[in-house]
């Protein structure tokens, strides 16, 4: 038995799939979005809006994740467009945490359609832990409607690598003694946080798998990608030292973050602006679900190189909007973004207003309440 058992569950499609399983429990006979090309977008009256979530129909077509309406409807000229309806998704998201932590004592959230469970020492209670994955994916399937993929390793990133296998609704183990069968034959494009512009780099140096980087000599990537190097070289060979963890509060919620490491690096400002304001949808329709208001708003910035820049703020009184949250976000963001590739985005609020009421102000606009 391994010491160490991490799960990672990873909701499929998760956006797509919540709309989905709301349609359905509003009309039961509606065609459901999982089965037809369709697509979660953040205003779909706008071209340059981004592909939140797609279908795998959809994906089918080429349509990718963070790419523009625009490009998506060129791929895929029948694609059903969804607005996005981020007080739904973080509901969901709730029912999904509130039902892992009944069977694990350590519960991480890693964003809000995943986290890593630690399962070590309950063998007595569930048995063998690939068969009691298999059951918890069912338990979420038959409770909650929809379908997850969990990766079952002896660490984070291990186990993150596992759920992103062969989708959806699947069960893969990835352990130490796996590495070299099933992850090392991998494209290099396939190993956590290695985007477009680094893995063109690997492959002028001859590096096109993940093997092939795990056993490349570590001052040869210092060399090309310094401290990225020994990330990438560490990832390769199943070591998880770097991996970076998100710790959320259980209780009383001190901060609100959330993050999205991008499936392709993006280098357009506007592009960045459409998926802060993505996030910043989210931390706001979860400050408003538990009716708390924020003073401290904070981005992070990680390039492609993965050199890494945050930046904060402190407003003169505490808000939830999102339209307040996502002005301050751009103008953050704007102060000093350099034009290279982004590999994630985070936005946070923290510093909450105690009292739970924003103190009003000589400038605030009375229709504030309307921009939630």
């Amino acid at each position: 038995m391994k010491d160490t058992i991490i799960y990672h569950v990873d909701v499929n499609s998760a956006f797509l799939s919540w709309e989905a399983v709301h349609q359905l429990k509003l009309h039961p006979d509606a065609l459901d979005l999982r089965s037809i090309c369709s697509a979660i977008c953040g205003d779909p009256a706008k071209r340059h809006g981004i592909i939140l979530a797609k279908s795998s129909p959809a994906k089918a077509y080429g349509v990718e994740t963070a790419e523009t309406i625009g490009r998506a409807q060129s791929k895929c000229p029948s694609l059903v467009l969804v607005p996005s309806n981020y007080n739904l998704y973080v509901e969901a998201s709730n029912n999904l945490m509130n039902l892992l932590k009944k069977y694990s004592p350590s519960v991480e959230q890693y964003s809000i359609d995943e986290a890593f469970l630690d399962m070590t020492g309950t063998y007595s209670l569930y048995g063998d832990p690939v068969d009691f994955a298999y059951k918890l994916k069912d338990k979420i399937y038959d409770t909650l409607g929809f379908t997850v993929n969990i990766g079952i390793s002896s660490n984070h990133l291990l186990a993150k690598m596992a759920s992103d296998f062969q989708k959806p609704n699947r069960v893969h183990t990835l352990f130490t003694e796996e590495i070299s069968r099933k992850m090392w034959p991998l494209p290099i494009e396939d190993l956590l946080f290695v985007g477009k512009s680094t893995a063109k780099e690997l492959h002028k140096l001859g590096i096109h798998t993940i093997g092939t980087l795990a056993q490349t000599p570590q001052e040869i990537l210092v060399s090309h990608f310094k401290k990225q190097g020994i990330n990438m070289y560490d990832y390769a060979n199943g070591t998880d030292l770097h991996f970076p963890i998100i710790h959320h509060q259980k209780k009383v919620q001190k901060s609100y973050s959330h993050s999205i490491t991008l499936a392709n690096d993006i280098i357009e400002k506007t592009v960045a602006h459409y998926v802060l304001l993505s996030l910043c949808e989210t931390i706001a329709a979860k400050m408003r679900f538990d009716k708390i208001r924020m003073s401290t708003i904070s981005i992070t910035v990680r390039y492609a190189d993965f050199s890494t820049v945050s930046k904060q703020t402190t407003l003169s009184s505490a808000t939830n909007q999102t339209q307040k949250i996502y002005e301050t976000s751009i103008s953050l963001f704007d102060s000093f973004y350099q034009e290279k590739p982004i590999r994630l985005l985070n936005v946070s609020a923290s510093n909450a207003d105690v009292s739970n009421n924003s103190q009003s102000s000589l400038f605030d606009d009375p229709k504030d309440e309307r921009l939630l």
